[in-house]
């Protein structure tokens, strides 16, 4: 048993401790994974995390490694096959929403260079720090994400909302929401040392 510290929400499953530890909260900045996170956070909707990590996998292969030229041209044929897919989430407008979101992902990549450089430009290419103590203090929503789900809706993604945003910002980085107690928190303060403080 690992003695080290950790957000509690990360608890005991080996498969959560190692996304927790690995992944979230660190930068990411390959257009790929960050189209991943976004399609990955609204199949989370109304769902818990661990149930859409567990899928993850099968969601790579389903997705076509979430290449979003590739889900930006899939049709009712498509459509199909993943609605008969036990191994994703099995919801119509959030398999909609997937195809829709990478169009639009594309445009906005197009537009900005790279979908990285459009998302990260709200954050001023810097990770945000929180510096929480207890997990129920740390937001659902924050009047940034308000804005980038606001501004995202307005360009026509689907599921995004404020708290999905803010998850996904959470999930790649551009918040480090680690409790101030945990061994990552710091590892990312000192890979990162020019960080904006949020508080």
């Amino acid at each position: 048993m690992s003695e080290k510290s950790r957000c509690s929400w990360a608890g005991e499953t080996p498969l959560y401790i190692d996304y927790h530890d690995n992944e979230w909260g660190r930068p990411v900045h390959d257009d790929g994974r960050l189209f991943e996170m976004l399609i990955l956070e609204g199949a989370q909707a109304g769902l818990s995390w661990i149930t859409v990590l567990k899928k993850r996998e099968t969601y790579r292969k389903a997705f076509d490694g979430f290449d979003p030229r590739k889900v930006a041209l899939y049709g009712d044929a498509k459509i199909q096959a993943l609605m008969a897919d036990e191994g994703i989430i099995r919801n119509r407008l959030k398999i909609n929403a997937a195809i829709i979101n990478a169009r639009l992902f594309l445009e906005a990549a197009k537009k900005h260079g790279s979908f990285d450089s459009f998302i990260w430009e709200y954050v001023g290419y810097k990770p945000i720090t929180g510096h929480w103590k207890k997990i129920e203090d740390i937001p659902a929503t924050t009047p940034l994400s308000d804005k980038i789900s606001k501004d995202l809706k307005k360009m026509g993604f689907k599921f995004v909302g404020s708290t999905i945003i803010y998850a996904f910002m959470q999930a790649v980085g551009m918040v480090n929401d680690h409790l101030a107690t945990c061994f990552v928190y710091e590892k990312l303060l000192k890979e990162s040392p020019h960080n904006k403080k949020s508080r």
